[in-house]
């Protein structure tokens, strides 16, 4: 990229988290300015998944020979989806979640994403059409799995005095977390996401709490893993997340919590597996007023995004951000 647009680069990172990478690369940037290293940093990703013929994560992962699980994992030939099937199995096992209160994720991304020209899926979805979508990985259904896109994105994170030049509202980098949700050692806890880590980090920085949070860009590869997130970061309690999100929190000019008011993973894009460039860019378009007027949410000050990469049960990484409006 940098040979590509002949950059005169004195500064780079080139992290892989999977697809929190850009959330936390954020972070890094905020960090590499206030050390002087740079004044302008640009986060930037993009690739052809679908193009490609990519699968919705049914097929075999394939992973590096050197891996110390390989000779366990191989034998199974685990893919994506399934883990995360087993994951809201687990959910239901130990807190009466509902095959319902997953599509209640779906149907409110489509109910934001009716508003975005540029997502994949326009149509509203009713809890009904989720459930008869057909099952990917019992109990997911094909609608509570993200869409495989084409696409991209980029991030441009600069020092205060460059950012007052642009003429544009000001958002700032109020806090961070990431961590690396290790499997202990095979005692997986597959209700638990590196949420719990990133986002208490975050929320220290910040000064906040998540009943500050007045918009909340959540990756939702799977509508169990917005679920989990949702427990984890603290906006409500761990079992409660199906219930919260059925009653409708998650709809802007409805809930509590608006999320994802671009349709998200779910209905707008997923490109090449890593979201949370665009739950950035969404984060910061609600901060400056920006977003669809149908979704914006009044007077946003505080947001938040947040997002797991690798695989949950596989061994995840997890980073949180909290923006503000100056």
């Amino acid at each position: 990229m940098a040979d590509y647009l002949n950059l005169r680069l004195r500064w780079v990172d080139g992290t892989d988290l999977g697809g929190c990478s850009y959330i936390a690369l954020v972070a890094h940037a905020a960090a590499a300015i206030a050390a002087g290293k740079c004044s302008v940093a640009l986060i930037t990703m993009a690739g052809r998944p679908r193009s490609t013929g990519q699968s919705v994560g049914v097929k075999p992962r394939a992973l590096p020979p050197d891996r110390p699980e390989v000779p366990f994992d191989s034998a199974s030939s685990w893919t994506i989806a399934p883990m995360y099937g087993m994951a809201a199995q687990r959910h239901m096992h130990q807190y009466g979640t509902t095959s319902a209160q997953l599509a209640a994720v779906k149907v409110a991304a489509s109910t934001h994403a009716q508003h975005n020209p540029h997502a994949m899926l326009r149509k509203p979805v009713t809890v009904d059409e989720v459930l008869a979508s057909g099952v990917i990985a019992d109990p997911l259904h094909k609608m509570d799995c993200c869409v495989i896109s084409d696409g991209g994105g980029a991030l441009v994170v600069t020092s205060k005095s460059v950012a007052l030049r642009s003429g544009r509202p000001l958002v700032k980098v109020l806090g961070s977390g990431e961590t690396i949700q290790t499997n202990a050692g095979g005692r997986v806890d597959l209700t638990a996401t590196g949420a719990r880590e990133s986002g208490r980090l975050a929320f220290a920085q910040a000064g906040l709490s998540p009943r500050d949070i007045q918009y909340a860009s959540i990756y939702d590869n799977f509508t169990i893993m917005v679920i989990l997130q949702l427990e984890d970061l603290g906006f409500c309690k761990p079992g409660q997340g199906g219930a919260f999100v059925a009653e409708g929190n998650l709809v802007a000019g409805q809930g509590a919590l608006p999320w994802n008011t671009d349709g998200g993973g779910q209905c707008n894009n997923h490109p090449q597996n890593r979201g949370g460039v665009t739950k950035v860019i969404e984060a910061v378009r609600q901060l400056r007023g920006e977003a669809h007027p149908a979704v914006q949410v009044p007077g946003c000050r505080f947001a938040l995004a947040s997002g797991p990469g690798f695989v949950l049960g596989a061994g995840h990484v997890h980073a949180s951000l909290i923006l503000g409006r100056e």
